[in-house]
């Protein structure tokens, strides 16, 4: 199966509750924390809500 890798680039200081929310479930914490995910449609969907938090790469 393919899988993502999602690093938080930005901090989550002064973001809205529920993008915080989201980068938490994804197991990004501090800026730099890095994280693999399963490539499906949920984890797109949290990406696409704080993709100007995070960068990610496809494998």
């Amino acid at each position: 199966m393919a899988t993502l890798t999602v690093k938080l680039v930005k901090g989550l200081a002064g973001k809205k509750k529920d993008q915080i929310a989201v980068a938490e479930s994804l197991g990004l914490r501090k800026v730099g924390d890095v994280t693999e995910q399963p490539d499906n449609a949920a984890t797109k969907g949290k990406i696409f809500k704080i993709s100007h938090l995070v960068e990610v790469i496809e494998k």
